[in-house]
């Protein structure tokens, strides 16, 4: 792997570590803040309390779960080589900007360069699916010619 997409594919890593990091806090203080409500005079609002920090720690789970998976995603393209078609770990320099196709973590800079991290299953990822150097795709009325693929 190119030390360009060793040093891209670190960034997506850490992008999803401190999302991790960020949910498991989220569902660790919705946790807490559910064990430290005691029951009061007024049954309703303990219930609706209970209830609504409930809801929080099913969707903190939920994100954790997804983050999880994004995470695994990412690991299975660590070591993915340069082909002659865009696939799933490809670094792909296109004419309108470069795109790393992994997990959706947005902007990268990297030496200052400005890198564009997209899951392959993302409205464009799925474009840049199967193309090759000199093809082109279209995104929002915008063109995009394959310079190279690493």
């Amino acid at each position: 792997m190119s030390s360009l997409k060793s040093h891209l594919y670190k960034l997506c890593l850490t992008f999803i570590q401190n999302r991790i990091e960020n949910i498991e806090y989220s569902l660790q203080q919705a946790r807490q803040a559910s064990n430290d409500d005691t029951k009061s005079s007024a049954g309703d609002k303990y219930e609706t309390t209970r209830e609504m920090m409930q809801q929080e720690m099913d969707r903190n789970s939920k994100l954790l779960y997804e983050a999880g998976q994004q995470k695994i995603a990412l690991q299975l393209i660590e070591n993915v080589d340069a082909a002659k078609e865009i696939k799933n770990g490809s670094l792909v320099l296109t004419s309108g900007g470069n795109f790393y196709i992994s997990i959706s973590a947005g902007e990268l800079n990297y030496d200052g360069q400005i890198f564009f991290a997209v899951s392959q299953a993302s409205p464009i990822g799925k474009l840049f699916i199967g193309k090759k150097v000199k093809e082109e795709l279209n995104f929002n009325g915008k063109k995009y010619l394959v310079k190279d693929i690493l």
